[in-house]
């Protein structure tokens, strides 16, 4: 039997689910798939702090600590950061036209050899690198 590949999900279609966006349905079926098929899911601690200062920014600190509830309740995993994926991310970012904190989530799916779930158009540029699913 195969091990499932890991998903990656970027704070981009993570928002999409919080803020019920064009796309959210779609994140719902990747979360259940990857429950079903008990596929690890990540999230980068980086992308965790996107998600926090933008709902802070556009809702304020109750959606806030809702959507932190929230990402608790679904199992992600967040990812630490070590220094290796700084330098890795920090390379992503000299060589595309990518967010840092982009650079982090892709830095996190090479390295877990995870599918990225996103719906940033920025990651075009690096789908040779790793495989995703659009949102």
């Amino acid at each position: 039997m195969t091990e499932k590949a890991p998903f990656l999900f970027d704070s981009h279609a993570l928002l999409k689910l919080f803020q019920r966006e064009a796309g959210s349905e779609k994140v719902v079926r990747l979360l259940e798939q990857a429950r079903r098929s008990r596929a690890p899911t990540y999230l980068n601690a980086i992308n965790l702090g996107e998600i926090v200062y933008s709902t802070k920014r556009a809702f304020g600190d109750q959606k806030k600590i809702e959507v932190l509830a929230h990402i608790e309740r679904l199992g992600l995993i967040v990812l630490p950061i070590p220094n290796d994926l700084i330098f890795r991310a920090a390379e992503y970012k000299a060589g595309f036209s990518l967010s840092f904190a982009d650079c982090f989530a892709l830095a996190s799916a090479v390295e877990h050899r995870a599918v990225l779930i996103t719906g940033d158009p920025e990651f075009k540029a690096v789908g040779h690198l790793v495989k995703i699913a659009w949102v």
